[in-house]
């Protein structure tokens, strides 16, 4: 990776032993999983990741141990069920090396937290003729909540043009920096290509004309890790089950005095002061955006999932990842009449293909006949697949768990159905 994208480590994050992947896979109870006989081969993390034990054991301790309402409550397992959900925004906190633990709201996942931006910081501040930069590789949630506001506001979505290759082309960026735009949305890695965008030099450009940058990361915090100071962005998204967590749990950082200055996003409980019938006075932060019962076990099976990454070291799994995407891309690319869709320079553990005469789903068929968990489709990033003028691809999506045995399987696998095909 250039410099440029190689976020500094938190001391956390910093390598501490050679990685050992064999050892960490003891770690993955459902990689003993054998599918129709034949071992399970997991190349889908893209879509979700698989859980360590460490965070299957902190769910069940939660049900069995603590399970109670939060914040409100002056019985024992409230308070304990308190204390360790707002331990584990805390450890978002620093996995994100944000300022202030009131910059880090749970939500649903990154999608949540995208639309939380786009109908508050947005609609306070689109207006009409206006307009919101997103790129050409974005997945549909980071274009549909922008869709929605330029459409109620009369605002004009603008998309930043990528090459063949699946790279952004910055002059082309820059050149749309008028004095129009109001907003930038960026994907920080691309689910369906893999590549890694520079975005810290995006975000100083949009910066210059005193335009805030919203980051996805829910491709990138599990790869690269997120350090959202040196990053300077704005907002942060990313969703838990990418990052080794539970379902149904996100987060979405944003700077302090943005978010102050943003009305809720939703009204109920835990985000009001005070409540009457002739007025409501909103709740401080992070609570002013977090109406309701939230995700209490989900946020302290995300903080498990960060205590597992902090202790196998994100920066050692990251150079194992890098070493297998460079193993598996060679082995792929050998294969007769077979097209990588996305060959940036700088790229996280993404294999996007298509093979001559088979449509992909077919291909995942007979993949699955084998224990091989692959995606095909258009990856909810329609614009991507109408770019490279494909209806869909063939997606192996790589974790520091894979081995390049894994990748021998896949390998075979394709050219099973290479035989099947003709």
């Amino acid at each position: 990776m250039s410099s440029e994208n190689v976020l500094a480590p938190a001391s956390s994050r910093a390598p501490k032993a050679p990685f050992d992947v064999w050892k960490v896979r003891e770690d993955f109870p459902i990689l003993k999983t054998r599918i129709r006989g034949k071992p399970l081969v997991y190349l889908d993390n893209a879509a979700t990741a698989q859980k360590p034990q460490a965070v299957l054991d902190a769910l069940e301790r939660f049900y069995l141990e603590e399970c109670a309402n939060i914040h409100r409550g002056v019985h024992f397992l409230s308070e304990r069920a308190t204390v360790d959900h707002e331990a584990a925004r805390a450890k978002v906190q620093r996995f994100l090396n944000a300022k202030d633990a009131r910059e880090i709201i749970f939500v649903r996942g990154a999608t949540e937290g995208i639309n939380l931006v786009a109908q508050t910081y947005g609609r306070k501040h689109v207006e009409a003729g206006d307009e919101v930069v997103v790129s050409a590789m974005e997945h549909h949630s980071n274009i549909v909540p922008w869709q929605i506001l330029c459409e109620e506001k009369n605002a004009r979505l603008v998309v930043a043009p990528m090459n063949d290759q699946g790279e952004l082309l910055l002059d082309k960026f820059e050149k749309l920096m008028s004095p129009r735009v109001k907003f930038v949305a960026l994907t920080q890695v691309s689910n369906a290509l893999g590549t890694i965008n520079p975005v810290q030099e995006i975000i100083r450009m949009a910066h210059q004309r005193e335009i805030p940058v919203l980051l996805d990361g829910a491709q990138a915090a599990p790869h690269l890790g997120a350090n959202v100071r040196e990053l300077d962005c704005d907002f942060y998204a990313f969703s838990g089950h990418k990052l080794f967590g539970p379902t149904g749990i996100g987060v979405l950082y944003g700077k302090a005095a943005l978010l102050e200055a943003m009305p809720p996003y939703q009204g109920g409980g835990d985000m009001i002061s005070s409540v009457t019938f002739e007025k409501t006075t909103y709740n401080s932060l992070p609570f002013k955006f977090e109406a309701g019962t939230p995700n209490i076990a989900g946020a302290v099976g995300l903080g498990a999932a960060i205590d597992y990454l902090n202790r196998i070291g994100l920066e050692n799994a990251a150079a194992y990842e890098r070493e297998l995407l460079a193993y598996a891309t060679e082995r792929i690319s050998a294969i007769p009449r077979l097209r990588l869709i996305g060959t940036a320079r700088e790229k996280v553990g993404v294999l996007s293909f298509v093979l001559e005469g088979v449509h992909p789903h077919d291909a995942g068929a007979m993949l699955d006949q084998q224990g091989i968990a692959i995606r095909t489709g258009h990856h909810c990033a329609q614009p991507v697949m109408e770019r490279f003028k494909i209806s869909g691809t063939i997606r192996a999506s790589l974790a520091f768990y894979n081995t390049k045995d894994e990748i021998e399987a896949l390998v075979a696998g394709i050219k099973e159905v290479r035989e099947v095909f003709g």
